[in-house]
């Protein structure tokens, strides 16, 4: 008996994160271009929906039987989602950058509700995703809002999903030619790739990570530049 119960908590508990999931990304499917350009201010319409979401992220802690594909999905989720929700409480602006609570701030404002915690943005992206569910994509994944971010998916994470959107992410994102401008023998890339070397180069140098995904090969001794990070909205 105790079997079955348990049985049927997991199918309840897996039906309502597909449900919840499903609203996100409704959302991000309504407002977000394929190319990543969100539409706030339709957005900001819609806010009930993302609310509707965000309560469901306060009352929802990952459980330690989650699979890592699962409590990735959740928590890049949460991420975006809330980022969305702080731009929406501040709209219209020109950048995440104007944002200030207290002297801090967006990613650093303890502002977002997991599971009847209150983590900041920060907290979230470091000590959860890349300390404890490291994988370097996870730099296409989070979403800052920002033009020179990698573009944010209008699709939402799942556990389903999450392998094969954040590698079709990292693609765009390293092939994109307004945040990284690659050539055989020399590349200016995004400042991401600076700003987190350790990450991409825990299997070999950043030029090793880039030829993963990039369509022109890049010779080994390249010589490597970054560019100046453009924080204006990623909005229309």
């Amino acid at each position: 008996m105790k079997k079955i119960l348990l049985i049927l908590v997991a199918i309840f508990t897996l039906s309502q994160v597909n449900a919840q999931t499903s609203i996100f990304n409704s959302l991000l499917q309504k407002h977000v271009t394929k190319s990543g350009i969100v539409d706030y201010k339709s957005l900001k319409n819609d806010e009930a929906k993302l609310d509707s979401y965000i309560s469901y992220l306060e009352k929802t802690t990952p459980a330690s039987s989650w699979s890592t594909n699962k409590q990735k999905a959740f928590w890049i989720n949460a991420y975006n989602a809330y980022t969305i929700k702080k731009i929406l409480e501040n709209y219209p602006l020109k950048s995440i950058m104007d944002i200030k609570e207290g002297g801090k701030t967006a990613w650093k404002i303890p502002f977002a509700k997991v599971g009847g915690q209150t983590y900041t943005l920060d907290h979230i992206e470091h000590n959860i995703l890349r300390k404890n569910l490291f994988d370097a994509r996870i730099h296409v994944g989070v979403n800052c809002a920002s033009g020179s971010c990698p573009k944010l998916g209008n699709e939402a994470f799942t556990e389903k999903n999450v392998d094969v959107n954040l590698e079709k992410l990292m693609i765009a994102f390293v092939n994109d030619t307004s945040r990284n401008k690659i050539s055989t023998k020399k590349v200016q890339i995004s400042s991401i790739f600076d700003w987190f070397k350790d990450d991409f180069t825990k299997n070999g140098t950043v030029i090793d990570y880039l030829n993963k995904y990039s369509k022109t090969e890049i010779n080994k001794n390249a010589k490597i530049g970054y560019l100046k990070y453009d924080w204006s909205l990623n909005g229309k």
